[in-house]
């Protein structure tokens, strides 16, 4: 008898990967289309809406391509998972009269300072998460900056929402959110599940144009069959709600029981930890904290805009060293180095610091002398993400007294490092356990689509049968006291330096 297949598809930053996998979680095809990011200026960065669908329907028929005619009919559900921080307006006939407002675009920054003014422990006690460069001051500036175009959204979604939306021809009134968002909000009551009318009247949010709350296994609709066509499928099929990229990621690692750490060493560099309980960071604003895939369960964590994208930078703007030569990283992961505390730090904010809100922070090295080479400065752009994780580690002990981590799994390309994960193994003092299936958040999804159609039990049962860990890296605990100064010290250079930028500079 043939396997049921499940289609799991992620709008990441750098592009939109599909993949398929069958019932018991091998990969049969993957496809990845580039993203097309259109930043004219400092501070703007965004993407077509339906750039973005086009590509989740290409890379959708590369994957199907490689199947039988009779097997396409094994096809049973998809989820798309997204970026989770930034907004698309749709409008009355579910097209977008938006672009998509990115996570990276700081154009908002004056509307976290007003809604932290206003009500910014409000906000992190009912969300979970301070105002940042997310939902709540990017739907502000909308309304603000551009209020003709604001009068017509009738919803604001995500991309994988606009994309599931397209997909199944919804209306603007038909708009959605599911539950692993709402910590971006700035406007839910996120352990209940719902908007709070408070936050929506305290900064004059029409309430319509906010989405129906879901759950990331509901079915919210069927493929038309002209979708259905652009896809290469040949026929219709159901469609989950889906989640966010992040949460999407963690479900990826088996993130499913309480104490499991999670690294996205993406794009953006993540640090989640898994617990049963809600909680809010109100003291250092550090750490948010998201619901789960996985019913019950939620994800404190909190992230670098942009962490993976600086060792790009810097290989290519500094070294001249761009994707095309395969020898880029020669030479660089030194490891005949010695660490050192007068090594050159690096702050790894290019874009303002996200966890906590420190919009007006930038990237900075501090330390250099003419002793330090290249080498050196490339270890202290890795070494950065690291350093910002034993601060998330910190505000964690805090928020979750007596809370243990026993391992970090992770996932994405800073999975390919030793180097690096032997930095952040010596700055959080756990092991840094690898995954043996690599497919990211793409699987997450198929995961959502498996449980939403029913051909998988639960998340839970799924994430057992279907994930399984590799190798362990660990670091020597005699530099446990070298990185815990080394945290002291970046930790210093942070609050300097975020008094150096300002609004005005």
């Amino acid at each position: 008898m043939s396997k049921a297949l499940l289609l799991g598809i992620d709008i990441g930053t750098q592009g939109v990967k599909s993949s398929l996998f069958d019932q018991d979680g091998a990969c049969r095809a993957s496809a990845f289309i580039p993203s097309r990011l259109y930043q004219p200026e400092p501070g703007i960065t965004e993407e077509d809406p339906e750039f973005q669908l086009d590509s989740v329907c290409k890379s959708i028929s590369e994957c199907v391509q490689t199947l039988s005619p009779d097997e396409k009919t094994n096809i049973k559900c998809l989820a798309i998972d997204g970026q989770m921080a930034g907004v698309v307006g749709v409008g009355e006939d579910g097209m977008a009269v938006t672009p998509y407002d990115s996570w990276l675009d700081t154009r908002c920054a004056p509307y976290i300072k007003i809604m932290k003014e206003e009500a910014e422990q409000e906000i992190i006690r009912k969300t979970g998460n301070p105002p940042s460069f997310n939902h709540g001051p990017k739907i502000l500036w909308w309304k603000v900056e551009r209020p003709d175009v604001y009068d017509n959204i009738v919803s604001f979604v995500q991309p994988a929402g606009y994309a599931a939306m397209r997909l199944c021809n919804l209306k603007g009134k038909d708009g959605f959110i599911d539950r692993t968002y709402l910590h971006f909000s700035g406007f839910a009551d996120n352990q209940n599940n719902k908007w709070d009318k408070g936050l929506i009247e305290t900064f004059g949010i029409d309430e319509s144009k906010l989405p129906r709350i879901v759950s990331p296994t509901e079915l919210i609709g069927e493929m038309t069959p002209e979708m259905a066509a652009r896809c290469g499928l040949s026929s219709s099929i159901p469609v989950a709600a889906g989640c966010g990229d992040t949460a999407a990621s963690f479900l990826s690692c088996g993130a499913v029981e309480p104490g499991i750490c999670v690294d996205v060493a993406g794009t953006a560099s993540v640090f989640a930890a898994t617990t049963d309980k809600f909680c809010f960071d109100s003291e250092t604003q550090v750490m948010g904290c998201g619901a789960s895939v996985t019913e019950g369960l939620w994800h404190p964590y909190a992230y670098i805009n942009g962490g993976g994208m600086n060792i790009e930078w810097f290989l290519l703007e500094v070294l001249g060293r761009d994707k095309s030569d395969p020898a880029r990283f020669d030479g660089l992961e030194d490891t005949t180095l010695a660490p050192r505390e007068d090594d050159p730090l690096f702050i790894p904010h290019m874009a303002g610091r996200v966890s906590p809100s420190q919009p007006y922070l930038k990237g900075t090295f501090a330390g250099l002398s003419w002793n330090h080479t290249n080498k050196h400065m490339f270890q202290a752009v890795m070494e950065s993400v690291a350093l910002e994780y034993g601060v998330y580690r910190k505000s964690l002990m805090k928020m979750l007294p007596g809370v243990e981590l026993m391992e970090m799994r992770i996932t994405g390309g800073g999975d390919n490092s030793p180097f690096w994960k032997e930095m952040k193994s010596g700055v959080l003092q756990v092991p840094v356990v690898s995954i043996k299936q690599k497919h990211g958040a793409p699987m997450g999804a198929a995961i959502v689509a498996g449980v939403a159609c029913g051909v998988l039990s639960s998340t839970r049962e799924a994430a057992d049968s279907w994930i399984s860990l590799k190798n362990s890296t660990s670091c020597d605990p005699a530099l446990y006291p070298h990185f815990k100064k080394r945290t002291v010290r970046y930790e210093a250079l942070l609050d300097v330096m975020n008094g150096f930028y300002s609004e005005e500079s």
